[in-house]
């Protein structure tokens, strides 16, 4: 059987993630510790305790989402001794995939994410910025939700009918009214930082860039489907370069699904917390067979 690796990103978190993993395996203990000492916070207690104020934010959320994914994947590993024929992770998402397809090490992911996290914070409060979901609109309903006076673009591409929009605060508002204005009931402001995946988040690419280049990529163990190409790629040069132009551009996720489809695979498992990549998927491809392995409890009861 071939699987696909679906990593996800921010807003699969919530508090207790990873606990039940900490408290039942050393490996998951080790790896919390080591992220701690790398972020110079007490991840785990952010993880385990919250408040949900502090673990929303972007320099929290980012780390937690990661770790916690990183050890559901790897227990996976060990204690089915499964292998994947190709990953993918939606934007935080992809430096896991990356990580587990040892393109990047553990802790240099972390060295990645600390500066990946507080860099995109840092540009929500240099060019203040937002982001909403559109639900049930078309392609051409888009365009014109987006065609403001100000910055809107299309962030995330999700799935069909399932499109998040990110820009200028009062640009976004003006495309949630644009939106009801042409039937669309569902147009729903999101609760996050900054106006990420858009060119809002310019001020975050030097930093970003800088530590690319202190980290060694290697060539992938199997490909990953990257979000700004959704094309399976496995060369470390062309992997790191498609990471960084991720900043400023859309998450093609519902491209990506179809891709790993159409390479003849239609199992899929997401590691880590939530199941908000199952769901698109089940949006995506009807017939996609999903799995989730976010506690000690899924990855045990896993059947190949």
């Amino acid at each position: 059987m071939k699987y696909a690796l679906l990593c996800p990103g921010q807003g699969s978190q919530f508090i207790g993630m990873g606990k039940d993993l900490f408290s039942t395996s050393e490996f998951a203990k080790k790896c919390y510790h080591k992220a701690s000492k790398i972020l110079e916070f007490n991840l785990e207690d952010i993880s385990f305790n919250g408040p949900n104020e502090n673990l929303k934010k972007t320099q929290f959320t980012q780390p937690a989402i990661y770790v916690h994914s990183y050890i559901s994947a790897i227990k996976l590993i060990k204690t089915k001794n499964i292998s994947f024929s190709i990953s993918a992770g939606h934007s935080l998402g992809e430096i896991t995939a990356l990580t587990i397809a040892n393109v990047i090490s553990f802790e240099d992911g972390l060295k990645l994410i600390k500066i990946r996290a507080n860099s995109m914070a840092k540009a929500g409060e240099i060019q203040p910025g937002t982001m909403a979901a559109i639900i049930g609109a078309n392609e051409d309903q888009i365009n014109e939700i987006c065609n403001q006076s100000g910055i809107v673009v299309p962030a995330n591409i999700n799935a069909p009918g399932q499109i998040v929009i990110s820009g200028e605060i009062n640009a976004i508002k003006s495309a949630i009214k644009t939106a009801k204005s042409i039937g669309i009931r569902r147009a729903l402001p999101l609760n996050v930082s900054g106006a990420f995946h858009s060119p809002l988040m310019s001020s975050a690419r030097d930093n970003l860039s800088e530590i690319l280049n202190e980290i060694n990529f290697n060539d992938a163990n199997f490909p990953i489907v990257q979000n700004i190409t959704a094309k399976p790629e496995t060369s470390g040069i062309k992997l790191k370069k498609n990471l960084l132009s991720q900043l400023e551009n859309p998450v093609k996720w519902s491209d990506t699904i179809e891709c790993i489809y159409n390479l003849n695979i239609d199992h899929f498992i997401e590691c880590g917390p939530g199941k908000i990549l199952s769901g698109l998927n089940r949006r995506i491809l009807k017939n996609s067979v999903n799995f989730n392995i976010g506690t000690i409890q899924e990855i045990n009861e896993f059947e190949s």
